[in-house]
Order: C-alpha cells, then sequence, then structure tokens
C-alpha cells in the first residue's frame, strides 16, 4: 500500500512539474499571421521606422550614408517625398506627433524634428543610450533603445515623463525595436527575431506575440530582418515589412502556433 501511495504521490510531483514547466514556457501565447493584402517595397530599403498617415505610408532608412525618412504611396510603393539624413547620422525610428515628424539616430544621441508637410528641418534634440523605435499614444512620444526599458516622452521637450519595462511570463524582453501603438497596445519587433511582441503599456507584460516566419523572406543577409509595422486606425489594417524586404504586408492573426522556439528563449529568461 505505501509503494502505492509513493507511486501516486512521484505522479502527481511529476505531473505538477510538467503543468508548471508547460506554464512556464508557454504562458504567453503565440499566433501566426494571415496575409490579407500585398504591396510593393523598395528591395533596397533598410526599413528602421514605419507609420501610416493621411492615406501615407512613412518611412525611415538606416545606414551610414543612405538614411533617409520617405513619403511612400502605399499601392505603388513609389516614394512621394524625401529628405536625406546626412553622414554620420544612421537614421532609426520615425513618428509624427501633431504637425512634426520626429526621427532618433541610432549612436548619435541626437534626433532631428522636420516640417510634417514638406519634411524641411525643424529643431534637433538629444538623449542618453541609443534610438531605435518610436511611436506615440496621443499624449507620448514612445522610444525604444534595445532594452528591456520603454520611455515616454513629453513632446514638447523630448524629456523622459516616465519609463515601462516589458517582460513575457517575467522574463525582461530586450531588443524591443520598431514600435507601433495599435488599438490601446504597444507592438514592438524584436530585434534578430520574427516575433512581434503585442505589450500591455499598463504593465509592460506582452499579452501576446504574432510570428511572421511564414511571410519573411528567406535570405542569408542577417540583417533581412522583420522591422517596420504601421496601423491604419481607420480601417484597422496592420501592415508589417522588414530591412530589404521587396514587398510590404497587410496582416491579420492567424491560428495558435503551438512551438516557437524563439518565444520560448524569450519566456524563460534563456540567453
Amino acid at each position: 500500500m505505501k509503494r502505492i501511495l509513493l507511486a501516486v504521490v512521484a505522479l502527481a510531483v511529476i505531473a505538477v512539474g510538467a503543468w508548471f514547466f508547460f506554464l512556464r514556457t508557454s504562458g504567453v501565447p503565440v499566433y501566426a499571421v494571415n496575409i490579407a493584402a500585398t504591396h510593393p517595397h523598395d528591395p533596397t530599403a533598410f526599413t528602421e521606422g514605419l507609420f501610416f498617415k493621411g492615406g501615407a505610408l512613412y518611412e525611415s532608412t538606416g545606414e551610414i550614408g543612405s538614411s533617409t525618412i520617405r513619403k511612400v504611396d502605399l499601392a505603388t510603393g513609389k516614394i512621394l517625398q524625401q529628405a536625406e539624413l546626412p553622414a554620420p547620422y544612421f537614421g532609426e525610428g520615425i513618428i509624427a506627433f501633431g504637425d512634426k515628424l520626429y526621427q532618433v539616430t541610432w549612436q548619435d544621441k541626437t534626433g532631428f524634428t522636420y516640417n510634417l508637410k514638406d519634411f524641411a528641418l525643424g529643431d534637433t534634440f538629444s538623449y542618453t543610450g541609443e534610438g531605435w523605435g518610436m511611436t506615440e499614444n496621443g499624449k507620448n512620444i514612445i522610444l525604444s533603445d534595445g532594452t528591456p526599458e520603454l520611455r515616454f516622452l513629453d513632446p514638447k521637450t523630448m524629456q523622459v515623463a516616465s519609463t515601462l519595462t516589458v517582460t513575457a511570463n517575467g522574463c525582461p524582453v530586450a531588443k524591443l525595436n520598431e514600435l507601433e501603438w495599435v488599438d490601446g497596445e504597444i507592438w514592438a519587433n524584436i530585434w534578430q527575431t520574427n516575433l512581434i511582441a503585442r505589450i500591455d503599456p499598463a504593465n509592460g507584460e506582452v499579452k501576446s506575440f504574432l510570428d511572421v516566419t511564414g511571410i519573411a523572406p528567406k535570405s542569408d543577409d542577417p540583417d533581412v530582418v522583420p522591422n517596420g509595422i504601421a496601423y491604419d486606425a481607420a480601417s484597422k489594417r496592420v501592415f508589417v515589412v522588414g530591412k530589404r524586404w521587396p514587398q510590404l504586408f497587410e496582416v491579420k492573426q492567424g491560428a495558435a502556433v503551438s512551438n516557437s522556439a524563439q518565444a520560448t528563449q524569450l519566456t524563460t529568461c534563456s540567453k
């Protein structure tokens, strides 16, 4: 009888351990994406920032000597308007707030403002650390810097009003890159992965991941990674693209993904 009892206890312990491990590695849902529409995209664009406004896409491209901000026609991919960022600056995220367009640079700790209408150069601003992605929530400009911490900036002063640490299953999520505000959530590309994190701005927790593996082009170039999210709030359309991708995709959430090695790594605090 004691042997039977011990066996039952052992099985219970194993079951509890397996249940805990399952929750630990699968506590954040992962979903594939379905393609709703496809649009042309400049295959030479080293995309660092993206947003949708007034029926057009606005995109920033990186790399020293070829960094730009662009207004792009969604249907044709044609560049309607462009401003170049001279060396030594490496352009990163962009966002519009009011009648201005804001741009950060990677490691120069310098940001630029432009007139949204004609891209006329305005003031500069400074910040500590690196500049990666940008979005806005109607009150603040939100900046990512490659760490798990997002900064909420006052658009008038570009000073930090507050910060938010992003976690997934209790694990800090680093390499947050291009950002987008989507219906009360912060969406973020996670650099060097095919995952987009959907973040609760109230507590920084990742609610779910979108996995764009199925639409990412196959390439041996390690820089050809997903990096660009734009949202058309009026039509509830989400657009995603990547660096040097030949196409931009309108996507919708698809089926649940049962096994994502990248998500498991992020949610188990692995390095």
